[in-house]
């Protein structure tokens, strides 16, 4: 494997950026060198790793979702480059945050693996390391899947470096399983939500989504989907969808036993500065519901990143993620929702009618709730609360609030900062269902994926998907219903080549596959390296992604 140097934009702002989040310093006063070599200070080293992940997911959550079938601007702007491509260029904004961010992380590491051979052993030293290259190993699928080929390093660089090449996207695929491999073998199996870190269900699953990404590059190896499928079973290792749809992401029970991992937060820690530590995750996805005028009554949200029409249509009569998904009936005061046990006296300000409403369902409701409607009660019609729709009407609690993320503790500085300490789910078994799904689809075993697919279905309600149906626009669609707001869309479409007809066919901000026009003839599937690094590199001979 070539040299690689990693840039300085990178090296120095592991000791300079997301200060928010995590501070390096010395115990006692001790010179780092010393500190690390202690089992407390080796302790500090390796949870700084994880403290690394809320600077990868906990801000803005573009280059996860954006630019897709299932989300779209509502009033307020998004990044034109990321949610449109029209505009997308090196130097756009919030093209560098995952790069950044990865690669902090990625030095956390390479510092970590440095210590463990030089600190004071113990019997977990292995187990720790093997957490570690899990979450290396982890940023470089985020960068890979991204930017494509990125440079490999594992040097613990102590001083700014100003030359780094690029590998190809085979070369850290190739890396990313050597290392996932060896975290399977040293990391333990306690169960996620009891220990809280890396365990080998977690690397199962890593795995599994990593074999079915590389499938569908040219240079996937034939065996990748069925590779993909034993990992993906390995990780589900029999263990059935038994949370309720509207218990999964609850307030508060985030780490239930079908999470899998998590960027976990604690409101304890963000005391220093609660407006501005936290992550913004329940900020996105909804419309604005008021700030400071709510007194609190409502959660201080954007109005960008709405549901499309497609997003919203997704959902069919019975469906239980429907209610566990938006906030589809809205009290005089939002969270009453969450704080409020018996609701039989509560007021109701809107109603948004589910998708496959009738005439007579709505009479019916309206019956029903007579007495219950608050004063300036507003009943949202279908087709009238979805992203497009504000451009005919512009107003607050205009499209569907999400509620799936919503932080209703009153600890949350609702009306002066878009901050919430709730855990951000990465990875949870539903999610391994439907990986299991298409891996399984993709191989050749149609009948497998469909069980897997169905078992999904069947916990929400619905009825089984059948043969016929099968295909990975369904899945793709599954997983819209169930994951919606979660932080995989991008990468969803991207693996699977439905990028550009999907967003082109839902996204109404999307208007023609010549969004995607780059140069050279080449399409803005990739994100561009950023300009950042490519100024900071002295290794001029750096390649930029084809279509920038």
């Amino acid at each position: 494997m070539k040299k690689i140097i990693v840039t300085l934009l990178v090296a120095s702002s592991i000791f300079n950026s997301c200060s928010d989040y995590l501070e390096e310093e010395s115990l006692s006063y001790v010179p780092a060198d010393g500190t690390y070599q202690t089992a407390a200070g080796f302790q500090m080293l390796v949870n700084a790793n994880y403290a690394w992940l809320k600077g990868i997911y906990g801000g803005d959550p573009w280059l996860f979702v954006a630019g897709t079938d299932m989300y779209a601007e509502g009033r307020t702007p998004e990044p034109a480059g990321l949610s449109q491509y029209t505009q997308l260029i090196p130097a756009s904004e919030g093209v560098d945050q995952l790069y950044t961010s990865c690669y902090q992380l990625i030095q956390s590491v390479n510092k970590t693996v440095y210590y463990s051979s030089i600190t004071e052993q113990a019997s977990n030293v292995p187990t720790l390391v093997a957490e570690a290259r899990f979450l290396r190993a982890n940023a470089y699928f985020l960068l890979v899947q991204t930017y494509g080929g990125v440079p490999i390093v594992e040097e613990n660089f102590t001083l700014p470096t100003l030359q780094f090449n690029r590998n190809s996207a085979e070369e850290v695929y190739t890396y990313i399983i050597k290392e996932l491999e060896a975290s399977l073998a040293a990391v333990g199996s306690t169960a996620y939500a009891t220990s809280g870190k890396v365990n080998k269900k977690a690397v199962n699953d890593l795995l599994a989504k990593v074999y079915l990404t590389r499938g569908y590059e040219s240079f996937g190896a034939s065996t990748d989907f069925a590779t993909a499928a034993t990992y993906a079973d390995a990780a589900i290792s029999g263990q059935g969808l038994t949370v309720e749809p509207s218990k999964l992401f609850y307030p508060g029970n985030e780490l239930n036993a079908e999470t899998i991992f998590s960027v976990q937060y604690d409101f304890n820690s963000t005391t220093t500065s609660p407006t501005t530590l936290g992550n913004k995750q329940f900020y996105y996805f909804s419309s604005y519901l008021g700030g400071a005028e709510t007194n609190g009554s409502a959660p201080l949200r954007s109005y960008n990143l709405c549901p499309t029409a497609y997003a919203l249509n997704l959902f069919k009569q019975g469906d239980l993620r429907w209610e566990a998904t938006f906030m589809d009936v809205v009290y005089e005061k939002y969270y009453d929702y969450f704080r409020v046990a018996d609701k039989s006296d509560l007021k109701i300000k809107h109603f948004y009618e589910p998708m496959w409403y009738t005439a007579a369902d709505k009479t019916a409701w309206m019956t029903a709730n007579t007495s219950k409607l608050a004063t300036g009660f507003i009943y949202h019609d279908k087709g009238t609360y979805d992203a497009a729709y504000t451009l005919v009407k512009n107003l607050d609690y205009q499209t569907i609030p999400v509620k799936k993320f919503d932080d209703p503790a009153t600890t949350t500085p609702a009306s002066t900062g878009p901050v919430s300490t709730r855990d951000i789910i990465i990875s949870r078994l539903a999610d391994t269902y439907l990986i299991a799904a298409e891996a399984y689809l993709k191989s050749g075993n149609s009948a497998t994926g469909l069980a897997r697919l169905n078992a999904v279905r069947a916990r929400a309600g619905v009825a089984d998907a059948t043969p016929a149906e099968f295909n990975i626009n369904y899945i793709l669609d599954e997983r819209g219903r169930e994951m919606l707001g979660e932080y995989n869309r991008w990468f969803d479409l991207k693996r699977t080549g439905t990028l550009v007809s999907r967003a082109v066919q839902y996204n109404y901000k999307i208007t023609s596959a010549s969004n995607f026009s780059g140069n050279n003839g080449a399409q803005k599937i990739l994100r561009p390296i950023p300009q950042t690094v490519l100024d900071l590199n002295q290794n001029k001979d750096f390649p930029q992604n084809p279509a920038y």
